[in-house]
């Protein structure tokens, strides 16, 4: 019983350090450019583009779609 008691404690000691508040300024400090789901914003939409052009589709991001890349 014992051990489990300072099992527990360590457990509740450990995970208390880890916790902590971010404030909305310190954001962009943590936030890596790698991490983005997109981190070069001119390429993703240069290859949105040319992925619609070639469906002939607009894609609901606006413009117009023709299938042949002219647009």
């Amino acid at each position: 019983m014992k051990y489990i008691k300072l099992a527990l404690l360590l457990l509740v000691v450990i995970s208390s350090t880890a916790c902590t508040e971010v404030l909305p300024r310190q954001r962009g400090n943590l936030a890596l450019s790698q991490m983005a789901l997109t981190p070069d914003a001119l390429e993703f939409g240069l290859r949105q583009h040319t992925s619609f052009s070639k469906e002939a589709a607009s894609g609901g991001y606006g413009g117009g779609g023709g299938g042949c890349g002219c647009n």
